[in-house]
């Protein structure tokens, strides 16, 4: 159930990443969006792009949801990359997104992947967690690398 993942509520400075941006808007039907993002993230792991992207203060992996034309069942934009020191120079072929300043809903999902991850975004589409529709992501840390019982920390844009 969400309500047991439910942590904290944190509000988090702007921050700045550099890596992959998908070139279209997606969306939450018939799977588009689970096609479009996996796509990006292969990408983004066979051409290395993480060990491109310099001046890392990490080696986690942000996936970020962002440009919401309204609620969840609207088009948004998807982003991979890493967090960088503020001002890092940007690599030929990668794009730049910043993270603005705001508060999130912060929960710790725990699962095999990719179904984890899946099953925890139709929860959050039933919930009643006051999103904000801003800009929302998920951290892939040192946690989420063994597949069978990954751990991600997903943040929620709320109001």
């Amino acid at each position: 159930m969400l309500e047991e993942k439910l942590t904290l509520i944190e509000t988090i400075p702007s921050f700045e990443v550099i890596g992959l941006k998908l070139p279209f808007k997606t969306q939450n039907r018939n799977g588009q969006s689970n096609r479009d993002g996996g796509q990006l993230w292969q990408k983004f792991e066979q051409e290395q792009v993480a060990s491109k992207i310099p001046r890392k203060l990490s080696e986690d992996i942000f996936a970020v949801y962002f440009d919401y034309e309204g609620n969840h069942t609207d088009p948004f934009s998807y982003f991979v990359g890493c967090q960088v020191v503020p001002g890092s120079p940007m690599p030929e072929g990668l794009d730049r997104l910043i993270i603005p300043a705001q508060t999130y809903q912060k929960i710790r999902v725990r699962g095999p992947m990719p179904d984890c991850i899946s099953g925890f975004w139709r929860e959050v589409w039933k919930s009643k967690i006051p999103r904000a529709y801003r800009v929302d992501f998920e951290r892939y840390g040192e946690k989420s690398k063994n597949w069978d019982l990954a751990e991600i920390e997903v943040f929620l844009s709320i109001n």
